[in-house]
């Protein structure tokens, strides 16, 4: 395997896992706005959905385009050698993800007898808070041209927002192993969002190994010869 074919495939790799995580509620969320559409009835129906469905087409198509978009953003060779596409998909994803967080905040508010109780309830409208603001901080920030804090911001937005996926196991783990109860489904979603978070502090945080400079790397080059 050539060098040339490493990098490529370090380059696609982490884009590829994110667009997987979120496969399964991109999928599902697809078939509700099918069936909103006129098309076949998939997915156990859901009144609240059908009595007001354009949030949650809204919040579908958003979070597609932020999902997939955002996650072709973070390889740096990407960025570098096309950034005409990255700052082109930068304003389509400020306006996608305040897309996600507003229609999130407004079914929170208005379609009542969501599973989960008032825990998962508050929590819905922190995180979808917590996300908005990321990404207000982000855009303000690299207008200001701070790309470090533009970069975490978007990231802790991103982790938020594909948190569906990290819930698909969360959900599932924590109602298999304590049922269905309002808190434990309250608990088991809250906890995909707490996990999300945390990755994102971890990987913002963590110290990097930086290759030193090619000048670098010839005068110690020269100083062992």
């Amino acid at each position: 395997m050539t060098s040339g074919s490493v990098t490529t495939g370090s380059t696609w790799r982490v884009p590829v896992a994110l667009v997987g995580l979120v496969a399964i509620p991109l999928v599902a969320g697809s078939l509700r706005v099918l069936e909103v559409a006129g098309g076949p009835h998939l997915l156990p129906s859901n009144p609240r959905i059908a009595a007001s469905p354009a949030p949650l087409v809204l919040h579908v198509v958003s979070a597609a385009l932020f999902a997939v978009l955002r996650a072709f953003q973070f390889p740096a060779r990407l960025r570098r050698r096309h950034l005409w596409w990255h700052r082109g998909a930068g304003r389509v994803l400020v306006v996608a993800g305040l897309g996600v967080a507003g229609s999130g905040l407004w079914m929170t508010l208005f379609y009542s007898g969501a599973p989960g109780g008032e825990l998962l309830w508050t929590v819905r409208l922190v995180v979808g808070s917590a996300m908005a603001t990321s990404i207000v901080l982000g855009f303000t920030a690299v207008r200001r041209r701070d790309i470090a804090a533009h970069r975490a911001w978007m990231i802790r937005a991103y982790a938020l927002a594909v948190a569906a996926g990290t819930q698909t196991v969360t959900q599932g783990v924590g109602e298999g192993v304590f049922g269905t109860t309002e808190l434990s489904t309250g608990l088991a979603v809250s906890a995909g969002w707490v996990v999300n978070a945390a990755v994102a502090e971890w990987a913002l945080r963590r110290p990097t190994r930086r290759r030193p400079a090619l000048r670098t790397r010839l005068q110690q080059a020269g100083a062992l010869s």
